[in-house]
């Protein structure tokens, strides 16, 4: 906060820093975050956020990382961050902005409030999934926001049959299937039709695009349960990771989504009912008037 004394133990000491390159303001304004810190006597360093095999060598020993960008640059950090129990700060370079924390105006006094240790942690759950074609694991996903399973370029829907711990729940006749956290709530699955869950809400979102004579409505699955879903087309289909990550599935390929074992962390520094603030901003809605 401004005027609040400098303690005599900075809470973090090493600081990542990324930046979507696409955007020259992000560029510019890590070099200014990166001078800053380094005043304040902060090991820091710069580094483009598409990036990924240099940030996975630069992550040890950092306790600190500050995202510059908007909702996808989040999410691909919380992946590439996956494991390694680092916070992570966003600052808001794009449009949405539900997973950022900080606008770009405020980020001189948020951040040095961060550093100060005048923040608390947020913990959101992530979805493992893991593709099997003939019995063998063929690659494995983990989501900040959804895993979707949906038709190809083909304008024809597949059908995908749906198990959830083992049991046959039904065959969804659709142009896809979205597996979303509370995270991902707002993001496709809101979309879609699905409800809106609170981010500290650890259950799963079932989610249909686009259904044809089959289930229609969205169902909330427990944290623990295991869904299984196996693919009947007879053309391409195509698996979705948090929209940034793409591959073909054919027909009897199998995806078995649970919760990951890892969770997300992101470093907050409003109150904790700032999540319902956010969605009314960023959807447009009218705040009610205050009595």
């Amino acid at each position: 906060m401004a005027g609040t004394p400098k303690p005599h133990r900075l809470a973090f000491h090493d600081v990542g820093v990324l930046y979507n390159p696409q955007l020259t303001e992000a560029r510019v304004m890590a070099a200014e975050i990166l001078e800053f810190l380094e005043s304040l006597g902060v090991s820091a360093w710069v580094n483009s956020s598409s990036d990924e095999d240099t940030i996975r060598d630069l992550l040890h020993p950092i306790d600190l990382l500050i995202v510059l960008g908007g909702d996808g640059s989040i999410l691909r950090a919380a992946r590439i961050t996956a494991y390694h129990d680092i916070p992570i700060l966003g600052i808001n370079m794009g449009h949405l902005g539900f997973l950022v924390e900080v606008q770009p105006a405020e980020w001189p006094e948020l951040i040095k409030q961060a550093l100060w240790g005048d923040y608390w942690i947020e913990h959101r759950m992530v979805v493992h999934a893991e593709h099997r074609r003939e019995d063998q694991t063929v690659s494995r996903y983990e989501a900040l926001n959804e895993i979707v399973i949906s038709r190809g370029q083909m304008a024809r829907v597949v059908r995908l049959n749906t198990y959830i711990d083992g049991g046959f729940l039904t065959t969804y006749i659709a142009d896809g299937l979205i597996l979303a956290t509370s995270t991902g709530s707002t993001a496709y699955a809101l979309a879609a039709g699905g409800p809106i869950l609170p981010p500290e809400l650890e259950n799963f979102l079932l989610v249909p695009i686009a259904p044809h004579l089959s289930l229609d409505r969205a169902l909330v699955l427990s944290k623990g349960a295991t869904v299984r879903i196996q693919v009947s087309t007879d053309h391409k289909a195509v698996l979705t990771v948090d929209g940034q990550i793409e591959v073909e599935i054919a027909h009897r390929d199998e995806v078995i989504m649970r919760a990951g074992p890892w969770r997300a962390q992101f470093l907050r520094l409003r109150e904790k009912n700032y999540f319902y603030q956010t969605l009314m901003h960023r959807l447009g809605w009218p705040h009610p008037k205050k009595r």
